[in-house]
């Protein structure tokens, strides 16, 4: 690939970035404000943004298609956002450094939610569940295990997220044999509203 075309793939790939980043804040802040909220008001954001996810997604699976440097620079990219599509991910840092290729800080996140559980700050319910989000990412972005850690996922996978790997599409598997040109992807009205929404939410908060 050309510098030109490295830049431009750098800056498309910063682009998608932000967007996602956005749309994962949103349902983060939508969360964290919830006791604010009624329940149908809660269910109308949160599905909204949910739908802006299933657009982001789609628009990566057309702009992907067929082009090989793409699969390497967003393929993680759209896999972290099946994983919150599916609520096989819960965690907004957990998503973004699974989109963002970031092994290191996943590895440095799963040490202090060890930590965390250890001096009683975090429930054992809710550690299982990152650290299984964290070690699923890991395991996607093809980073070694431990045995240990290959072992925990193999006991979550074979419970309650048993399912929980099926949720991801290898992007690879579905690459076209031309590269299909789309409009970069915009937040709809819909997603405006949301972000007003929320955004009034945070000041209440």
């Amino acid at each position: 690939m050309t510098s030109r075309g490295q830049a431009e793939t750098e800056k498309l790939r910063q682009n998608l970035e932000g967007q996602l980043d956005r749309l994962v804040q949103q349902l983060a802040d939508l969360e964290e404000c919830r006791g604010d909220l009624d329940q149908s008001e809660y269910e109308e954001t949160k599905n909204e943004t949910m739908e802006q996810l299933r657009e982001f997604n789609d628009s990566l699976s057309k702009m992907i298609s067929g082009d090989m440097t793409l699969v390497d620079q967003l393929g993680s990219m759209q896999l972290a956002t099946q994983a919150a599509i599916s609520a096989a991910f819960h965690t907004p840092a957990v998503i973004r450094m699974f989109a963002r290729r970031e092994p290191d800080l996943l590895r440095e996140r799963l040490a202090d939610v060890d930590r965390d559980e250890r001096l009683g700050k975090l429930s054992a319910q809710a550690s299982t569940r990152e650290k299984t989000e964290i070690l699923s990412a890991l395991r996607q972005l093809e980073e070694r295990l431990s045995p240990a850690e290959l072992k925990f996922l193999d006991q979550q996978f074979a419970s309650s997220l048993e399912d929980t790997g099926k949720q991801f599409v290898r992007v690879s598997d579905t690459v076209a044999n031309n590269v299909k040109e789309v409009p970069s992807w915009r937040m709809s009205w819909a997603g405006h509203i949301t972000c007003m929404r929320v955004m009034r939410m945070l000041t209440k908060c």
